[in-house]
């Protein structure tokens, strides 16, 4: 009996398991496209885990657990782009770690390295919009109470950032990119 002094925290600590069993993958990969950064992806999912499992005792809705685990994984993301050992990188000139973090994965298409290398040059909110948008497939309402504003914001992030993406995307086309 090594949970009887904890009543039924048992069955809630089950729950999570087999949540987190069953969403984390996702969420790497979302964090994944939010920083670019395979190691800083298992970090803000782990944060995200660790702040669900926090108020997990708390949440009454579990229908729309998804969202708000988004919305954890975005305020993580945000977070750690404010800090200050987040702003400088030392690399080479021209180089990109979203590069050789793409080229680390074995089998990744070439139109997919092009796709993270646009992806990291976009600012944080035009990324987080267009992740949420498009990777997730979250309605514009969705992303709208994830992020705390309003619809219309949504929509002008999404066409504004879309245009952003697709700029650099033929930049990186016509500037050799493509094999």
């Amino acid at each position: 009996m090594a949970f009887a002094w904890r009543g039924g925290r048992h069955d809630v600590d089950e729950e999570f398991v087999a949540y987190y069993a069953a969403r984390a993958r996702s969420l790497r990969n979302t964090a994944y496209l939010l920083c670019g950064d395979w190691h800083l992806a298992e970090d803000l999912t782990q944060i995200t885990f660790t702040n669900l499992y926090r108020a997990w005792h708390r949440i009454q809705r579990h229908d729309v657990l998804d969202q708000y685990a988004r919305r954890v994984l975005l305020r993580a993301f945000l977070d750690e782009r404010r800090r200050p050992w987040r702003r400088e990188l030392a690399t080479t000139p021209g180089s990109s770690t979203l590069d050789s973090v793409a080229t680390d994965e074995p089998g990744a298409p070439d139109e997919r390295k092009l796709l993270d290398t646009a992806l990291a040059r976009l600012s944080p909110r035009h990324r987080a919009v267009l992740v949420l948008r498009f990777w997730d497939d979250l309605s514009v309402e969705q992303v709208a109470d994830i992020l705390r504003c309003s619809t219309g914001t949504v929509k002008s992030q999404t066409s504004r950032g879309l245009v952003a993406l697709r700029a650099l995307l033929g930049a990186e086309l016509t500037s050799g990119g493509q094999p």
